[in-house]
Order: structure tokens, then sequence, then C-alpha cells
């Protein structure tokens, strides 16, 4: 009864498993075949994978969509982290019923849909454009800014703080350490797995942001991987097998970023600190 179960459980997990990973694997084989092979269904490798790759090279200015994204969600995800796990340390160690009020003030910012401030953000940033174009409209820092601080990553701070052991605190005290001294030199190093938890969330959000990148980005030398796909896919007579090679390159550093970072992330979730 016990092996029937188990063999019944297993098959479930496989079948769950081929599911989940098919449209990956259909996107990788599609990327080697021509544009015909996509669009009537071919699932057996091809021969033209270095042909769609020369082509998307080609016709499109790759690397610097690559570099736009990269420096975006790095910028983002170190700027993210830092701010938000400060005050996440800030609103758990010294704790009171104004900063309570505060900080469900700011998970209650968690239900306003990203679409209702679209409209205010670009009028702000639009203004701004005339004071400090470096920050305005069709700028990294117009993508950038709007997403360094969010309401969740500073939830899950707060709640991964609730595990760092207070000793720790009471002794870089006593020892004469600053609250920042405690922080960077206590606080960070023991959060580890939090952080690496947060910078998976954090980069993978803002490499596949595109909504709001398409809005204030405006001209090709701003264009991120997302816009570039998209405009890709928005000819009158698209090439799937291009298309589908540059989503295969715009996965990858989403994916090592996962696979490189993986216990480091289930970790950071659980909420154990090491």
């Amino acid at each position: 009864m016990a092996k029937s179960k188990r063999f019944f459980t297993y098959l479930f997990l496989s079948i769950i498993a081929i599911v989940s990973i098919f449209p990956f694997l259909w996107m990788v084989i599609s990327s080697t075949n021509k544009s015909v092979d996509v669009t009537r269904g071919r699932l057996l490798p091809g021969s033209h994978l270095l042909a769609n790759f020369q082509k998307l090279v080609e016709t499109t200015d790759l690397q610097l969509s690559l570099f736009n994204s990269a420096k975006i969600s790095l910028t983002t995800t170190v700027l993210a982290l830092l701010i938000a796990s400060l005050a996440g340390y800030g609103f758990e160690v010294f704790r009171s019923r104004t900063k309570d009020i505060v900080f469900n003030i700011l998970l209650l910012s968690m239900m306003i849909p990203f679409a209702a401030m679209m409209v205010p953000l670009y009028r702000m940033f639009a203004s701004i454009s005339n004071v400090a174009p470096g920050i305005g409209i069709d700028t990294m820092a117009s993508v950038i800014l709007p997403t360094v601080t969010t309401a969740f990553l500073i939830f899950f701070f707060r709640q991964s703080t609730k595990m760092f052991p207070k000793e720790l605190l009471e002794a870089g005290r006593i020892d004469g350490l600053s609250e920042l001294g405690i922080f960077f030199r206590i606080y960070l190093p023991t959060m580890k797995t939090t952080y690496a938890a947060g910078a998976i969330i954090t980069f993978m959000s803002s490499w596949n942001s595109y909504l709001w990148p398409l809005i204030v980005l405006q001209t090709p030398q701003t264009k991120t991987m997302p816009l570039l796909i998209s405009t890709l896919g928005s000819g009158y007579a698209p090439d799937y097998g291009m298309i589908l090679i540059a989503i295969v390159i715009g996965t990858i550093p989403t994916a090592l970023v996962f696979f490189l970072m993986q216990k480091q992330f289930v970790a950071g979730m659980t909420g154990s600190v090491k």
C-alpha cells in the first residue's frame, strides 16, 4: 500500500514537473528552428540557432539592451536591499506605537495597483525633466527610483528581523558600536540568506519589468530586453525563431541568479538566520 502510494505521488509530481518545464523546453528547441517551423509546431531541434542569433545581433542592438537591463536591475537590487533592510531593521528593533501605525499605512499601499499610480508618476518625472533632465523621462533613474522602495520588501525584512538574535544587538552596544555599526557589521552579515532571497525577488522583478519602462523609456538607446523582445514581436511579419532566441537570452540572467542562489533563497524565505 505504501509503495503504491509513493508511486502515484512520484507520478503526479513527474507530470507536474513536465507540464511546468515544457514551455521552457519548447522555447529553447524552437529557437533552433526557422520561423515557419515554429508556426508549424515543430518539436524537434533544428540547425538554425546560429543563424537566428546572427540575425538578432545584426538587426537589433542586443548588447545595449542587455547592458541597460543589467544596469537597471543591479542598481535597483542594491538600492532596494539597502533601503528596505534599513527600514525593516528600524521598524522591528525600535518599535513604538507610532512606528507600527506608519508600518500599517505602508502595508496598505500594497493594495494600490501600479496602474493607478502610472499617470501621477509620469507627470512627476515629466516635471522633473524640466529641472533635472538626468532623472526625468527617458532616463535610467526614472525606472529605478519608483522601485527602490517597496512595501513588500520592507515587510519581508521586518518579519525576518524578528528571528534575529537580540543578544547580538546588546553585545554590539556594549562594545560601543553605533546603530549603523551594528547594522553593517553584525546585522547585515548575519542576515545573508534574507538578503539573498530579497535580491532574487528584486532582480527578477526589475529585469522582467515591462509596463513602466515602456512608458518612460522612449528612445532606442534606453530600451531594455523586455522592450526589445516586444518590438521584435510587433512587426508585420515577425521572425519567431529570432524572437525566441532573444527570449532565451533574456531568460538566462534570471535563471542563473535563481539557480546559483537557490539554497539561500529557500533559507531566506523560511526565515532562518545563520
